[in-house]
Protein backbone atom coordinates (compact mmCIF):
# COMPACT_ATOMS: atom_id res chain seq x y z
CA UNK A 1 0.00 0.00 0.00
CA UNK A 2 1.08 3.64 -1.10
CA UNK A 3 2.27 6.00 1.87
CA UNK A 4 0.52 9.56 1.70
CA UNK A 5 4.60 10.70 1.03
CA UNK A 6 5.10 8.42 -1.59
CA UNK A 7 1.70 9.79 -3.21
CA UNK A 8 2.47 13.24 -2.70
CA UNK A 9 5.52 12.48 -4.58
CA UNK A 10 4.04 10.90 -7.19
CA UNK A 11 0.95 14.00 -7.37
CA UNK A 12 3.35 16.52 -7.21
CA UNK A 13 5.65 15.15 -10.15
CA UNK A 14 2.43 14.98 -11.97
CA UNK A 15 1.32 18.24 -11.59
CA UNK A 16 5.40 19.38 -12.81
CA UNK A 17 5.06 17.16 -15.81
CA UNK A 18 2.20 18.90 -17.01
CA UNK A 19 3.43 22.61 -17.97
CA UNK A 20 6.05 20.65 -19.74
CA UNK A 21 3.68 18.93 -21.91
CA UNK A 22 1.41 21.95 -22.83
CA UNK A 23 4.31 23.61 -23.69
CA UNK A 24 5.74 21.00 -25.85
CA UNK A 25 1.94 20.60 -27.50
CA UNK A 26 2.27 24.16 -27.86
CA UNK A 27 5.44 24.36 -30.00
CA UNK A 28 4.45 21.30 -31.76
CA UNK A 29 1.22 23.04 -32.81
CA UNK A 30 2.62 25.98 -33.84
CA UNK A 31 5.74 24.52 -35.82
CA UNK A 32 3.13 22.65 -37.97
CA UNK A 33 1.19 25.83 -38.42
CA UNK A 34 4.10 28.22 -39.36
CA UNK A 35 5.35 25.07 -41.61
CA UNK A 36 2.24 24.75 -43.45
CA UNK A 37 2.29 28.40 -44.13
CA UNK A 38 5.87 28.49 -44.97
CA UNK A 39 5.18 25.84 -47.76
CA UNK A 40 2.46 27.29 -49.51
CA UNK A 41 4.47 30.73 -49.61
CA UNK A 42 7.51 28.56 -50.61
CA UNK A 43 4.82 26.87 -53.41
CA UNK A 44 3.77 30.09 -54.52
CA UNK A 45 6.91 31.90 -55.17
CA UNK A 46 8.28 28.46 -57.37
CA UNK A 47 5.27 28.31 -59.11
CA UNK A 48 5.59 32.59 -60.36
CA UNK A 49 9.46 31.41 -60.89
CA UNK A 50 7.95 28.51 -63.19
CA UNK A 51 5.95 30.67 -65.07
CA UNK A 52 7.92 33.41 -65.71
CA UNK A 53 10.63 30.99 -66.48
CA UNK A 54 12.96 32.73 -64.01
CA UNK A 55 16.35 31.42 -64.64
CA UNK A 56 18.24 29.21 -61.84
CA UNK A 57 20.47 31.92 -59.81
CA UNK A 58 23.61 29.63 -59.75
CA UNK A 59 25.19 27.69 -57.35
CA UNK A 60 27.60 30.89 -55.35
CA UNK A 61 23.99 33.24 -55.02
CA UNK A 62 22.41 29.88 -54.05
CA UNK A 63 24.69 29.16 -51.11
CA UNK A 64 25.02 32.53 -50.21
CA UNK A 65 21.21 33.01 -50.02
CA UNK A 66 20.72 29.90 -48.27
CA UNK A 67 23.11 30.42 -45.54
CA UNK A 68 22.71 34.02 -45.20
CA UNK A 69 19.13 34.06 -44.75
CA UNK A 70 19.91 30.96 -42.05
CA UNK A 71 21.87 32.85 -39.88
CA UNK A 72 19.69 36.18 -40.10
CA UNK A 73 16.88 33.26 -38.54
CA UNK A 74 18.74 31.72 -36.28
CA UNK A 75 19.89 35.34 -34.96
CA UNK A 76 16.10 36.34 -34.96
CA UNK A 77 14.66 33.24 -33.62
CA UNK A 78 13.48 34.95 -30.61
CA UNK A 79 12.27 38.24 -32.02
CA UNK A 80 9.32 38.73 -34.48
CA UNK A 81 12.07 39.74 -36.72
CA UNK A 82 12.44 36.08 -36.99
CA UNK A 83 9.03 35.32 -38.36
CA UNK A 84 9.90 37.81 -41.44
CA UNK A 85 13.36 35.62 -41.90
CA UNK A 86 12.12 32.53 -42.38
CA UNK A 87 9.69 33.24 -44.96
CA UNK A 88 12.54 35.25 -46.73
CA UNK A 89 14.51 32.16 -46.17
CA UNK A 90 11.77 29.72 -47.86
CA UNK A 91 10.85 32.42 -50.28
CA UNK A 92 14.12 31.92 -51.32
CA UNK A 93 14.06 27.97 -51.65
CA UNK A 94 11.13 28.40 -53.20
CA UNK A 95 13.12 30.52 -56.11
CA UNK A 96 15.59 28.24 -56.95
CA UNK A 97 13.45 25.28 -56.75
CA UNK A 98 11.20 26.80 -59.34
CA UNK A 99 13.84 26.50 -62.69
CA UNK A 100 14.04 23.25 -60.91
CA UNK A 101 10.91 22.23 -61.39
CA UNK A 102 10.60 23.46 -64.27
CA UNK A 103 13.18 21.76 -66.06
CA UNK A 104 11.41 18.67 -65.20
CA UNK A 105 7.78 20.08 -66.51
CA UNK A 106 9.61 20.20 -69.88
CA UNK A 107 10.48 16.49 -70.01
CA UNK A 108 8.33 13.97 -71.04
CA UNK A 109 5.39 12.89 -68.53
CA UNK A 110 7.18 15.70 -66.20
CA UNK A 111 3.81 16.75 -64.70
CA UNK A 112 3.25 13.15 -63.46
CA UNK A 113 6.89 12.79 -62.44
CA UNK A 114 6.29 16.15 -60.12
CA UNK A 115 3.16 15.72 -58.80
CA UNK A 116 4.90 12.00 -57.92
CA UNK A 117 7.54 13.26 -56.09
CA UNK A 118 5.35 15.55 -54.05
CA UNK A 119 2.83 13.19 -53.35
CA UNK A 120 5.46 11.24 -51.93
CA UNK A 121 7.04 14.09 -50.23
CA UNK A 122 3.79 14.02 -48.46
CA UNK A 123 3.28 10.91 -47.73
CA UNK A 124 6.76 10.56 -46.36
CA UNK A 125 6.56 13.50 -44.08
CA UNK A 126 3.17 12.80 -42.77
CA UNK A 127 3.86 9.05 -41.86
CA UNK A 128 6.76 9.66 -40.31
CA UNK A 129 5.77 12.70 -38.28
CA UNK A 130 2.16 10.60 -37.07
CA UNK A 131 4.76 8.00 -36.53
CA UNK A 132 7.04 10.16 -34.21
CA UNK A 133 4.33 11.75 -32.56
CA UNK A 134 2.21 8.86 -31.94
CA UNK A 135 4.50 6.21 -29.99
CA UNK A 136 6.88 8.86 -28.48
CA UNK A 137 9.59 7.42 -29.11
CA UNK A 138 13.23 9.42 -28.36
CA UNK A 139 15.33 9.23 -31.59
CA UNK A 140 18.03 11.65 -29.69
CA UNK A 141 20.70 9.36 -30.83
CA UNK A 142 20.14 9.52 -34.22
CA UNK A 143 20.97 13.25 -34.26
CA UNK A 144 25.39 12.91 -34.61
CA UNK A 145 24.76 9.87 -37.06
CA UNK A 146 22.49 12.48 -39.40
CA UNK A 147 24.91 15.47 -38.67
CA UNK A 148 27.46 13.07 -40.24
CA UNK A 149 25.60 11.89 -42.93
CA UNK A 150 24.34 15.43 -44.41
CA UNK A 151 27.79 16.96 -44.16
CA UNK A 152 28.89 14.15 -45.97
CA UNK A 153 26.52 13.61 -48.47
CA UNK A 154 26.35 17.74 -49.24
CA UNK A 155 30.10 17.67 -49.59
CA UNK A 156 29.44 14.99 -51.57
CA UNK A 157 26.74 16.39 -53.80
CA UNK A 158 28.96 19.80 -54.33
CA UNK A 159 31.70 16.92 -55.69
CA UNK A 160 28.71 15.73 -58.25
CA UNK A 161 28.01 18.99 -59.44
CA UNK A 162 31.81 19.71 -61.02
CA UNK A 163 32.19 15.44 -61.99
CA UNK A 164 28.75 14.89 -63.92
CA UNK A 165 28.66 11.51 -62.74
CA UNK A 166 24.93 10.52 -63.30
CA UNK A 167 25.48 7.22 -60.50
CA UNK A 168 27.06 9.52 -57.96
CA UNK A 169 23.95 11.80 -58.40
CA UNK A 170 21.91 9.05 -58.05
CA UNK A 171 23.58 7.84 -54.99
CA UNK A 172 23.20 10.86 -53.47
CA UNK A 173 19.32 11.24 -53.91
CA UNK A 174 19.01 8.15 -52.68
CA UNK A 175 21.08 9.09 -49.59
CA UNK A 176 19.42 12.24 -49.39
CA UNK A 177 15.88 10.49 -49.42
CA UNK A 178 17.17 8.30 -46.22
CA UNK A 179 18.63 11.02 -44.41
CA UNK A 180 15.95 13.76 -44.29
CA UNK A 181 13.42 11.05 -43.77
CA UNK A 182 15.65 10.56 -40.74
CA UNK A 183 15.64 14.50 -40.02
CA UNK A 184 12.11 14.69 -39.93
CA UNK A 185 11.77 11.60 -37.50
CA UNK A 186 14.60 13.40 -35.00
CA UNK A 187 13.42 16.73 -35.34
CA UNK A 188 10.10 15.68 -34.34
CA UNK A 189 10.93 13.80 -31.76
CA UNK A 190 13.31 16.76 -30.32
CA UNK A 191 9.73 19.06 -29.83
CA UNK A 192 7.93 15.84 -28.31
CA UNK A 193 10.57 15.93 -25.97
CA UNK A 194 11.28 19.01 -25.09
CA UNK A 195 14.79 19.36 -27.14
CA UNK A 196 13.92 22.23 -29.52
CA UNK A 197 11.65 24.83 -27.70
CA UNK A 198 11.79 27.40 -30.39
CA UNK A 199 9.27 26.89 -33.22
CA UNK A 200 10.81 29.37 -35.26
CA UNK A 201 13.84 27.45 -35.64
CA UNK A 202 12.26 23.48 -35.41
CA UNK A 203 10.56 24.86 -38.68
CA UNK A 204 13.26 25.54 -40.20
CA UNK A 205 14.86 22.19 -39.59
CA UNK A 206 11.22 20.53 -41.40
CA UNK A 207 11.10 22.62 -44.30
CA UNK A 208 14.54 22.03 -45.02
CA UNK A 209 14.15 18.36 -44.73
CA UNK A 210 11.23 18.23 -46.77
CA UNK A 211 12.87 20.66 -49.19
CA UNK A 212 15.35 18.46 -49.86
CA UNK A 213 13.47 14.90 -49.97
CA UNK A 214 11.43 16.80 -52.60
CA UNK A 215 14.32 17.50 -54.20
CA UNK A 216 15.62 14.35 -54.28
CA UNK A 217 12.26 12.35 -55.06
CA UNK A 218 11.95 14.61 -58.09
CA UNK A 219 15.76 14.13 -58.90
CA UNK A 220 15.38 9.55 -58.50
CA UNK A 221 11.72 9.67 -60.61
CA UNK A 222 13.15 12.50 -63.00
CA UNK A 223 16.34 10.46 -63.70
CA UNK A 224 13.70 6.76 -64.39
CA UNK A 225 11.38 8.36 -66.61
CA UNK A 226 14.22 9.50 -68.68
CA UNK A 227 15.68 5.54 -68.57
CA UNK A 228 12.27 4.44 -70.32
Amino acid sequence: MNQPSDQFTLARQQAGSAPSLLSTHKVLRNTYALLAMTLLFSGAVAGTAVALRLPHPGLIVTLVGYFGLLFATVKLRDSSWGLLSVFGLTGFMGYTLGPIVGHYLALPNGGQTVMLAMSGTGAVFLGLSAYAVVTRKDFSFMGGFLAVGVLVAFLASLAGIFLQIPALSLAISAAFVLLMSGMILYETSNIIHGGETNYIMATVSLFVSIYNLFLSLLQLLGFTSSGD
